[in-house]
């Protein structure tokens, strides 16, 4: 504790003014009469006193350098200016040209101080504001106007947005000063012509540290304020107007509550009474240095002019109670874990030296150790819990997102369902155009005109069809659109088991089912985990349970891909017998070409005149009939992909051609053999060629509707490839999303194990911990004990000497009698 330095400034009088009234004497000063009479109340002591002839060289060396130097080793530090107005408050804190005043040559000395530290390094940072009509200005950035103070732990008090620069030099910073001093508020009144208007602080940060690059030395951080305040002042001498009225309002309120703040801090009876720092953001930023953590000096000016007397006195009455108040100062440092060891283990040496010689003192030193090694577990146990609830928040996120994982399962499986009804529908659609033959219509008796067939499909084939649609009386075949089927009444039929030819029904367009979206659900999540996060305190023994279920599930999901897969197995055979249509189709085309070839072949061997119309009409015939075989066989090999051919199949169709193939070469024959049947030859050979024609437009027709089926069977296929395709990636994805889950509930375990081993290993410390301190408190009692007993013995002994002592002593004074008495 120390009190705050307090002195006393007079400034030189004017010179129409004549002598000054006060008189100053070594550390005090007085008022006075004309007859040079001092006055009994006007006289006052502080710790220095300047007269006229002082200069700010001299109030520097006494009264600030100390807490310039003390700044430099980590001291907060303060200085400011107090007095009327024009009585040298602005020419002590700042000087002229020839006599600097106490801010610059506070700089100066701060780096002069600082260069004679040679193992420390400094960090400078520097402010300056104006509290200008209770608004706080910055300086050094004229757009930062009307700051906010605020308070923290660590950095105290502190103005909000105010601009640092950083310095490395004395200069650097006075060029910072001249350019504050620019924006600074100044205004000219009766009494001073250039009158400050506003509060000043300049601020320094001084940060230190060693230069040892070790981080076992503390970080020092000091805060100097280099003050000059606006003087108080009297309207009535002033003659202030307007915006100096105003302005002198609020200098009077601030220095006001800075009096009142003064006058608390200074009575003793009021020490616990409310300190207004509050009421004026000039008290609010020093109440460090006003009572608080910081060397503060006060330098009080008065102007020695007789109708300045009453101001002068006020001001001595604010120093005088300013002098009676007491700072704590100490050193600011941050300490950092290798300093702060540092230190303990320093503090550890010391108290172990205090304690050698005192065995029971020991035990209590390390009971007091082992206590605090409780607490550290104990403290390690609260943070293994707090990690435990967390990974276990952790995991019951993971099974929000495996409930996710199933939604999206049950979805696709949604999606295969609808997947299997498609290409079940699309199987039976397929088998419905299938006849026997290949080429044929059952049902002789529709009013629509049938196709062309060469065999009749067997009643087995019929009774089959009827029953697949039959097994699906809830739905039809085709449950997408009703408006793909040519009539109402061939959809009867068709529900009926009624074989339709394909002349009378358009192809349905499968639909690809899309997903259910899980935006509901996944938007919900984060609801449901925070609602959830406070039980999981209440279910850490059911985490094992959980964790089976959690295992049972992904089994499931394991089955159920595997059921997936089989479908997709199946899926793809199906797929690769749909392809085998266009091949078998190009065989029968095959097939024809050759029974037309070896027809054409006899044709030929049977005209005798090359130049005939019925020679042109067969060639020309042949070439057309020819050219549509190749394009057809043509187009079916380029959708084959690749496939190889298969066996040859006795299709319906290759046999009938076989046949006509042999009764044409028996006909044939037998006119030969006859040779004089050749104009009945010749006749028939006539309705043959007419056969033929009839032949060849039946295969005309033929091979439009083969080309149809197979524009039908080609759209067919690339959806069946897409649906494939679809179903191969959301399998695929399927199989990555439970691999990922598989290693998350991995790492999960992994987690959770490592959690449970280690605090089974601080309890087993825990315990073993217990289990020494019992010892060492049973052993400190049996030491007790033993002390007691010897306490006992020593007490014992103690009285046996005292009265041992007391018969030496009586019998040395018989002794001394006896001889006194002998002659």
């Amino acid at each position: 504790m120390e009190k705050i330095c307090v002195a006393v400034r007079v400034r030189p009088p004017a010179p129409e003014n004549g002598a000054s009234l006060w008189k100053v004497e070594d550390n005090r000063i007085s008022l006075h009469k004309s007859l040079d009479t001092p006055i009994t109340t006007a006289s006052h002591a502080f710790d220095h006193v300047f007269d006229e002839s002082s200069t700010n060289a001299s109030v520097y060396e006494l009264l600030t350098k100390d807490i310039i130097h003390a700044a430099v080793e980590g001291f907060n530090g303060t200085a400011f200016a107090y007095g009327q107005t024009s009585s040298g408050k602005t020419f002590t804190m700042t000087g002229s040209e020839t006599d600097p005043g106490i801010i610059r040559r506070s700089v100066r000395d701060v780096f002069e101080r600082i260069h004679m530290i040679s193992d420390r390094e400094f960090l400078i940072r520097v402010s300056y504001m104006e509290i200008y009509n209770e608004e706080i200005n910055d300086l050094l950035a004229v757009e930062n106007q009307r700051l906010q103070i605020h308070e923290h732990l660590e950095r105290g008090v502190f103005v909000a947005g105010l601009k640092e620069e950083i310095v490395s030099d004395a200069e650097q910073i006075l060029k910072l000063i001249d350019s504050g001093e620019v924006n600074r508020h100044f205004g000219e009144t009766n009494m001073n012509v250039h009158s400050s208007r506003s509060h000043t602080i300049f601020r320094m940060v001084i940060e230190s540290r060693g230069k040892d690059n070790s981080s076992s030395d503390a970080i020092r951080v000091s805060v100097l304020n280099l003050v000059d305040l606006a003087g108080s002042e009297r309207i009535a001498k002033t003659g202030a107007g307007g915006v100096r009225l105003q302005e002198g309002k609020y200098i009077n309120k601030s220095l006001m509550i800075l009096g009142n703040v003064i006058n608390k801090l200074s009575d003793s009876t009021k020490l616990r009474a409310h300190i207004p720092y509050r009421d004026s953001k000039l008290t609010r930023i020093l109440q460090p240095a006003l009572g608080g953590n910081a060397k503060t000096c006060i330098i009080c000016t008065i102007a020695p002019e007789e109708h300045h007397i009453e101001e002068s006195k006020g001001t001595l009455q604010f120093a005088s109670r300013a002098k009676r108040i007491t700072n704590c100062a100490q050193v600011n440092e941050i300490l950092t874990d290798a300093a702060l060891l540092k230190r303990q283990k320093l503090e550890i040496e010391e108290l172990r030296m205090k304690l050698q010689g005192s065995h029971a003192e020991v035990l209590e030193q390390e009971i007091l150790n082992l206590s605090n090694q409780m607490l550290k577990y104990e403290l390690e146990c609260e943070r293994l819990k707090t990690q435990l609830e967390e990974e276990k928040r952790k995991q019951k996120e993971q099974e929000n997102c495996i409930k996710e994982q199933q939604m999206k399962i049950e979805n696709l499986n949604n999606f295969v369902t609808n997947s299997d009804f498609k290409r079940n529908q699309s199987e039976d659609f397929i088998i419905s155009r299938k006849t026997p033959d290949g080429l044929c219509n059952v049902n002789d008796t529709s009013d629509v005109p049938g196709t062309p067939c060469f065999k009749s499909a067997s009643r087995s084939f019929v009774v089959a069809r009827s029953n697949n649609y039959s097994g699906l009386s809830d739905f039809s075949p085709m449950v997408h659109s009703l408006g793909d089927v040519a009539d109402e009444d061939t959809w009867m039929k068709l529900n009926k088991g009624f074989v339709a030819d394909l002349d009378q029904i358009q192809f349905t367009p499968a639909v690809k089912c899309q997903p259910t979206p899980l935006s509901i659900a996944t938007t919900e999540c984060p609801r449901e985990n925070h609602s959830e996060v406070e039980d999981l305190k209440s279910r850490i023994q059911l985490l094992t349970n959980e964790n089976d279920s959690l295992q049972v599930k992904f089994n499931e999901q394991v089955l159920l891909s595997n059921n997936l897969m089989q479908e997709m197995s199946e899926l793809k055979q199906e797929t690769l017998t749909v392809k085998e249509i266009p091949n078998r189709l190009s065989e029968s085309v095959a097939n024809c070409k050759d029974v037309y070839k070896d027809v054409i072949v006899t044709m030929k061997s049977l005209i005798t005149d090359k130049e005939s119309p019925t020679a042109n009409l067969l060639l020309g015939t042949t070439e057309i009939t020819t050219s549509l075989l190749a394009t057809l066989e043509t187009q079916f090999s380029m959708i084959m992909d690749g496939q190889k051919t298969g066996s040859s199949i006795d299709h319906p169709l290759s046999d009938h051609w076989e046949t006509l193939r042999v009764n044409l070469k028996n006909t044939t024959t037998l006119l030969l053999s006859d040779a004089q049947a050749k104009d009945e030859f010749l006749n028939s050979h006539n309705k043959g060629q007419e056969t033929a024609a009839l032949e060849e437009k039946k295969l005309k027709s033929e091979l439009i509707i083969i080309k149809e089926r197979y524009n039908e069977l080609e759209k067919e296929l690339c959806l069946d490839k897409q649906l494939l395709e679809a179903s191969r990636e959301s399998h695929e994805k399927l199989i990555k999303e439970v691999q990922f889950l598989k290693e998350e509930r991995d790492s999960l375990d992994r987690k959770i194990s490592q959690s449970t081993q280690r605090l089974r290993v601080i309890a087993s410390d825990k315990e073993n911990a217990l289990k020494d301190l019992n010892v060492e408190v049973k052993r400190r009692k049996d030491m007790e004990e033993e002390i007691k007993h010897i306490s006992i013995a020593f007490a014992t002994r103690h009285k046996s000497f005292v009265s041992f002592h007391s018969e030496i002593k009586s019998k040395m004074q018989k002794l001394t009698t006896q001889n006194s008495k002998a002659p």
